[in-house]
């Protein structure tokens, strides 16, 4: 980063572009991405909404954090960097190769083994498993489709004053598009509306790499 504060490679006026290119990657990082998109699967975070969810974390002094979809191990590593230094990180996936790709970029990183506990398993098989209200933020890195129909049982896992993130609600601008009815467009709407309605909530998009849906649960 040069002295005046700007990434590099920034330039230009167009400050949302800019913004978005403020966070950089580490080789581990780096590696890490490289691997998941190598698999062809769902793409990982971008590096800004890494560091928002980083941030996130961080914020709430974040001791127990649950990511749906892994990613490859991307958004585990942004999470971890801004979790207490005894926080754990439970992720779940249904893909084994994008949780082994997971366990890879954990392991390259030098994250203690007790950190972090990555299950293989569906929404429907792995949230009932898991403690409500235990978790200071929960995140949803993968495919609407594949956890949005949990929405409820997803939000009962965030403690009072935790968070919720879901990644990816702006990707290809299609959510704004009323002649878009593809089973992801169609899912992160009802699930965009669904937060939205929950009383229990308080949300807002932010227009960060693919969209990030933040929620704040109501003391």
């Amino acid at each position: 980063m040069s002295a005046e504060g700007t990434p590099p490679h920034a330039g230009g006026t167009d400050g949302a572009a800019w913004a978005d290119r403020y966070a950089t990657e580490d080789p581990v990082l780096a590696g890490a991405r490289a691997r998941v998109t190598a698999l062809g699967g769902p793409p990982p975070v971008e590096p800004a909404v890494g560091a928002t969810l980083a941030v996130l974390a961080a914020g709430s002094n974040a001791r127990a954090v649950v990511s749906i979809g892994s990613g490859g191990g991307v958004a585990g590593l942004w999470l971890l960097r801004g979790m207490r230094p005894d926080g754990v990180l439970t992720v779940l996936d249904t893909d084994p190769e994008q949780l082994r790709a997971a366990r890879r970029a954990l392991v390259d990183a030098g994250v203690p083994p007790g950190r972090t506990r990555l299950i293989f398993g569906t929404p429907a098989e792995v949230l009932p498993r898991l403690s409500p209200g235990a978790y200071d933020l929960v995140v949803c890195a993968g495919p609407p489709t594949e956890w949005s129909a949990h929405l409820a049982a997803v939000v009962g896992l965030v403690r009072s004053g935790g968070t919720l993130a879901c990644h990816g609600l702006l990707a290809g601008d299609r959510i704004g598009d009323r002649a878009a009815r593809d089973p992801q467009t169609v899912a992160w709407r009802e699930l965009a509306r669904g937060v939205r309605e929950d009383e229990t909530l308080t949300s807002a998009v932010l227009p960060v790499g693919a969209g990030l849906l933040v929620a704040a649960r109501r003391a």
